[in-house]
This record gives C-alpha cells, sequence and structure tokens, in this order.
C-alpha cells in the first residue's frame, strides 16, 4: 500500500456509487489521461492498486499515481521569480529577454531550463509542461504545470475561463479611456507579424482601460478574451497606440530596448479542488521611466 501524498498522486474522496472511470471524469480527469494510467497500472482504490473498473462506496479514496519523468531539456540553474507553487502549478514572474521555451535556436538559457533546474534542486521528478507562453521580451506571469492532470485541466480552462491581465505603456493619450478592440488577426504575408483582417482573420477581442497619463504615453490595463499571437501588440497598435519600445508593430524608444508589456494578473481556479485565486506580478524596473510605476 502507498502512502497517498499529494506529490505523488491525485486524490479524491468518492461521494456517489458510479464506477471509478466514470468518477474520475467528472473530476476533470482526461479520458486520456484515465486510458493511459489503466494501461500502466497507476489507477488505487483505497492505497491499493486495481485493475478493474470497479464500482465505489462512499467515502472512498480512489488515487491516480503521476509517474517520476526524465527532464524534458538541459537542466541550468537560475534563481527565479516564484509567485505561487503547489504539487500541480508553478507561477514564475518571467523576467524579459528570457525565452519560456526551448526551440531550434534556443536550447539552453530558457525559462524550461531553469524551471528543470529548480525541480532538480527540489527533487520533483517531472517534466515542464508550460500552459501559457510570452514573447521573448514581454515579462510577467507564465503557468508551468507539474503534471499531465494539471496542465489538461488548466489548459482547458484557459481559453475562456481564466482572467489575464496586461500591463502596457502605449504612445499617446487616449481619446477613449476605456473600450473593446474586436479585430480578427491573421498572420501577415511575411509569416512574422499578425496583421487585423477583417476576412480570414480569427476572431480576437482584448479590452482596455487607461490607468493613467504621462508625457504623451499612456498606462493601460488590458484584458484577454482570446489567445492570438502578439494580440496585445497587434490591437494597439491597429488603434493607433503602439506600445512603447515595440520595434515590431510601432518603433524603438531611447526609454526602454523592448516592448513596454507585462503579464500583470491572472485569476483562475486551482485543477484538484476548483478554489478561486488570483495572482499578481510586479513590474519590472525598466518600467520606471512612467512615474506612477516608480
Amino acid at each position: 500500500m502507498y502512502r497517498l501524498n499529494s506529490k505523488d498522486f491525485l486524490n479524491f474522496r468518492a461521494n456517489k456509487n458510479i464506477k471509478i472511470n466514470d468518477y474520475l471524469k467528472e473530476r476533470g480527469v482526461s479520458s486520456r489521461l484515465i486510458r493511459k494510467s489503466v494501461k500502466s497500472e497507476k489507477i488505487y482504490l483505497n492505497g491499493k492498486l486495481i485493475k478493474k473498473n470497479k464500482k465505489l462506496k462512499l467515502n472512498d479514496i480512489i488515487s491516480l499515481r503521476f509517474e517520476d519523468e526524465e527532464p524534458n531539456g538541459k537542466v541550468e540553474k537560475k534563481s527565479l521569480d516564484i509567485l505561487y507553487e503547489d504539487d500541480d502549478l508553478i507561477l514564475i514572474n518571467k523576467e524579459p529577454f528570457m525565452v519560456t521555451h526551448t526551440a531550434k535556436d534556443d536550447s539552453d538559457g530558457t525559462l524550461l531550463n531553469y524551471l528543470l533546474g529548480y525541480f532538480y534542486e527540489n527533487k520533483i521528478k517531472r517534466k515542464v509542461r508550460f500552459v501559457n507562453r510570452l514573447d521573448r521580451d514581454t515579462s510577467g506571469i507564465v503557468v508551468a504545470c507539474k503534471n499531465s492532470f494539471a496542465q489538461d485541466k488548466i489548459s482547458s480552462d484557459f481559453r475562456d475561463k481564466v482572467e489575464k491581465k496586461y500591463l502596457a505603456i502605449c504612445s499617446g493619450i487616449f481619446k477613449e479611456k476605456e473600450g473593446i478592440i474586436d479585430a480578427p488577426i491573421a498572420t501577415s504575408e511575411d509569416n512574422i507579424r499578425r496583421e487585423v483582417n477583417y476576412v480570414i482573420g480569427k476572431k480576437s477581442i482584448t479590452s482596455y482601460k487607461v490607468l493613467e497619463e504621462y508625457d504623451n504615453m499612456s498606462l493601460v490595463m488590458l484584458t484577454l478574451y482570446t489567445g492570438r499571437t502578439h494580440q496585445i501588440r497587434v490591437h494597439l497598435s491597429h488603434i493607433g497606440h503602439p506600445i512603447i519600445g515595440d520595434s515590431l508593430y510601432g518603433e524603438k524608444s531611447d526609454l526602454i530596448n523592448r516592448q513596454a508589456l507585462h503579464s500583470y494578473s491572472i485569476k483562475f481556479k486551482l485543477p484538484r479542488n476548483d478554489k478561486g485565486i488570483e495572482i499578481f506580478a510586479k513590474v519590472p524596473k525598466d518600467f520606471h521611466f512612467f512615474p506612477a510605476l516608480y
């Protein structure tokens, strides 16, 4: 019999008399993970391994064991600004100029590498599973999961149930101090930039609210309702207020050597118990050229 610790096991207490697989589905476990767990014999009833899809009794403890995993990248060490952590999730305030995930041209020095280093130091034998990614030059909240259950649950919620807010310092003074930008986005011909395109673009919605104004600049809070690549940057440029320092959709700036965009807050439900939490990420020092952010 295993000790059903929450680090290695996903545990539920049965509140109805139905079969195990059906109960796990009701609790948000994906069919894929259930099939995988059955095949690899990782499902337990009251601490004992089971091989059949039995019917539960009230207060039975049904458990799904997470397998130890090899790192999914090079392990590197770096101090990280950890905003929240539990047995399923870890949220990082990513610094600017850091790539989130390894790629062909970025196999080291990424947030993935440094999170794997953190996992190694803390004996967390799991892959790093990102739920969201930020552009290299965008700072702020990145959500990573420690197991496939959390990844499936949060990724599903991320589309329309997770509230994501960003701070941007934009060029110019907004005539309308708050509003909604509903403009479809498509990939441009150069295959790098994105653009508003009402013919082939995908639905993209961003709301904004001006918080402060200073020297022909505006500090703006933005809420994402869809998650298109470069969405905020494209939308702000589209309405004539590109982000300060955004050379791709506006122009370079002497005030900051990247786009002044920061993933500021995220509000969501924890995957195991649906408890609502809200996490905030302090703005980096290179935003301090705007007086309200000193």
